[in-house]
């Protein structure tokens, strides 16, 4: 593959758009952020109640549905590959729609089998949905301000999830079953994917459907790590507090909106944090807290101290979008779609992996074996993050700064 420019040739300046057209995609970027957020957040507020509960899966078929539903990160690899011809904001808008029929279908699986059928239908939207908004962002934002823009959308996401958060917990309270809830984030997917055709078309370069390079392997394993230890609270944190804590749909729910909330008002933050301080350090302090996170929920057996480890640690995941803002000071414009594409496969990859062996521990050796699996892959993030360049602030950071 052909060389890129230099590092300090990387920051090319917006293509000639006028403010007011980047603030109307930004716009209705953040209003579809804020919808798949409503729509995801209340699949993970239902999910642990509704595996243990309407479905009665055990922790091996827990592992496995979530593998299979996080193997459609790999695959997404390739459709957007097939679908780099297209504009940006068309593939997200049949992606979310994908997205949105396949989270509807919860509402009338019958058994595990459909479950993962379903699953895997609105897993492949969500998937190849993920890098778009970061890479819309990237082109959206002005020169010093990624970090910042990152954050409004972060925080979009963030309400969207609380609104949908707070709906579910309404629908618990008026005695709703959980099933008619699929129905109404499905629906609200569907307004997200007529939102994003607000977004300008016309806002990005065209660049190289696939892109694998040497110098973006620290990027590549980065991913890979985080993808390792993402996947094991993803399948088994809140799935842990109601199996072994027997903790209710109401309770699981207002740990949700604690989370959304802390990361409405915390994104903004960490953002400009990362424009300030630069993503080695705060990598760094994340991958630390989150190897005290899951040390605590393999050895802690007091359920509120508990509670208060899965609200914490959920509202520190702002902290990885440092690993986008890296994307834009290492690849040049045209890109940054196939950079962070290639971070999702590869933390996809880890992503498909840890389930299914964090399943086995937990039915084989317990839940704590499953929780210091990912205790480690934290560990291991720390030195591969000392490793990112030292920040050098833009013109533009510094003089806000001051």
């Amino acid at each position: 593959m052909s060389t890129i420019t230099e590092p300090e040739q990387l920051e090319l300046p917006l293509p000639p758009h006028s403010e007011a057209h980047l603030r109307r995609g930004r716009f209705f970027l953040c209003l579809t952020v804020a919808c798949v957020g409503f729509a995801i957040m209340m699949q993970m507020g239902l999910n642990a109640n509704f595996l243990q509960d309407e479905m009665g899966v055990d922790p091996h078929g827990v592992g496995a549905l979530e593998a299979a539903r996080e193997s459609c990160g790999i695959l997404a690899l390739g459709i957007l590959a097939l679908l780099a011809g297209l504009a940006e904001p068309l593939i997200a808008s049949g992606m979310i729609l994908l997205f949105a029929v396949g989270l509807g279908a919860y509402a009338v699986v019958p058994n595990y089998a459909w479950l993962v059928v379903a699953s895997l239908v609105w897993s492949q939207g969500l998937h190849v949905w993920m890098p778009l908004p970061h890479s819309m962002v990237l082109s959206l934002a002005e020169p010093g301000q990624t970090g910042r823009r990152l954050g409004q959308a972060q925080a979009a996401g963030a309400v969207g999830s609380a609104l949908g958060l707070g709906a579910a917990l309404a629908l618990t309270y008026l005695q709703i079953p959980i099933r008619p809830m699929y129905l109404l984030a499905g629906a609200v997917g569907l307004a997200g994917a007529a939102a994003i055709l607000g977004v300008p078309r016309d806002i990005k370069t065209p660049g190289p459907r696939l892109v694998l390079r040497r110098r973006y392997g620290l990027f590549y394993l980065l991913s890979f790590l985080e993808g390792w230890r993402k996947q094991i609270f993803v399948a088994f944190a809140g799935y842990l507090l109601v199996r072994e804590f027997d903790t209710p749909l109401s309770h699981m729910l207002l740990l949700w909106v604690g989370v959304q909330v802390a990361g409405w008002v915390t994104s903004p933050l960490v953002g400009r944090l990362i424009d300030h301080v630069g993503e080695r350090k705060v990598l760094v302090f994340y991958f630390s807290s989150l190897m005290l996170f899951f040390t605590g929920y393999a050895f802690i057996r007091n359920r509120d101290v508990l509670y208060a480890i899965f609200a914490i640690d959920n509202a520190f995941f702002v902290f990885a979008m440092a690993l986008t803002t890296y994307v834009r000071r290492i690849a040049p414009p045209s890109e940054h779609t196939a950079t962070l594409s290639m971070g999702v496969a590869f933390n996809h990859v880890a992503a498909v992996t840890m389930p299914l062996v964090g399943g086995l521990l937990w039915h084989y050796l317990g839940y704590e074996w499953a929780f210091l699996t990912g205790a480690l892959a934290a560990l291991a993030s720390i030195p591969c993050a000392l490793l990112l360049p030292k920040h050098e602030p833009s013109p533009q950071t510094q003089k806000s700064r001051d």
